[in-house]
């Protein structure tokens, strides 16, 4: 590979799994937190990023329903930051890959709803998926050859993530209830660990891929599946409408992802979420 990796983010959840996993392939990797890289600081940026290397922007303001009181906050994550990074990335001569999200989506659809290919119209819902769709946009005006990867509903099994939540959950008694009206794909964090890896030697890649484990699932299919996993009762997760479980931010109610794009250019496709949520489990 040759080239130095630098993660911006590298204390949260994908970029956290991306530097172990760099440092375990012997990559050269510099890792950097937001306290020690905040990517709205222009002359950070231009003291990290030297020529040659590929930069990968993993920050983000990813609490979706808090964005929708501080859109401040998350536009300036979430769109002006991936913009100062990038216009770093065209002045010295660097790559660029940035994360993004199915909640550029709107989910819905004039007749059955079908996985999202990169060139579908998006729409997002929320301060969130919009703050985003505008870091796509600052991204590719400043370094059009940057490679924007939208991922969905990244987990790792650990701390606060969704199927973390399921495992304590399902540890304890009585029924939960969760969203059946919500459907996504869900994406184990290691699986996109890979694949950004796979990006970083691949120059040629397009700007815009989705990478997401195969397949669709709903919030409820995901925590029965949980359940089933560690061995309690799948029968205790029951099915609820989003209107019975109103939060701040609006969801897509279809965003799942489709991979097409990234299989025609070569790339790894990844296993049925399914599989990978039992390795997470597992692990």
């Amino acid at each position: 590979m040759g080239n130095r990796i630098v993660i911006t983010g590298a204390g949260g959840q994908v970029g956290r799994y991306l530097s172990a996993e760099a440092g375990r392939r012997s990559l050269d990797v510099l890792a950097l937190t937001s306290a020690q890289w905040d990517i709205t600081d222009a002359d950070a940026a231009r003291r990290f990023v030297a020529p040659g290397d590929v930069v990968v922007n993993c920050a983000a303001f990813t609490a979706v329903d808090a964005a929708e009181s501080d859109p401040e906050r998350a536009h300036a994550v979430n769109a002006a930051g991936p913009g100062i990074v990038a216009r770093a990335c065209a002045a010295v001569g660097a790559r660029m890959i940035h994360i993004s999200t199915d909640y550029v989506f709107s989910g819905s659809f004039d007749g059955a709803p079908r996985p999202y290919d990169v060139d579908d119209a998006t729409g997002p819902l929320s301060v969130y998926g919009k703050t985003k769709l505008a870091g796509e946009h600052a991204v590719h005006a400043a370094l059009p050859d940057a490679h924007v990867v939208r991922t969905a509903w990244v987990y790792t099994g650990v701390g606060s993530d969704f199927v973390a939540v399921m495992r304590k959950l399902a540890a304890g008694d009585g029924p939960i209830n969760v969203v059946v009206d919500q459907i996504g794909s869900p994406t184990y964090v290691a699986d996109l660990g890979s694949a950004l890896l796979e990006i970083v030697g691949r120059p040629t890649v397009p700007p815009l891929l989705h990478v997401a484990n195969d397949g669709a699932a709903s919030r409820f299919e995901q925590a029965r599946a949980v359940f089933e996993d560690v061995g309690a009762d799948p029968d205790r997760v029951r099915p609820v409408s989003s209107e019975d479980a109103p939060r701040p931010a609006a969801r897509p109610p279809y965003s799942a992802l489709s991979s097409r794009a990234a299989a025609v250019a070569g790339l790894t496709p990844l296993r049925p979420w399914r599989d990978a949520l039992a390795e997470a489990i597992r692990n």
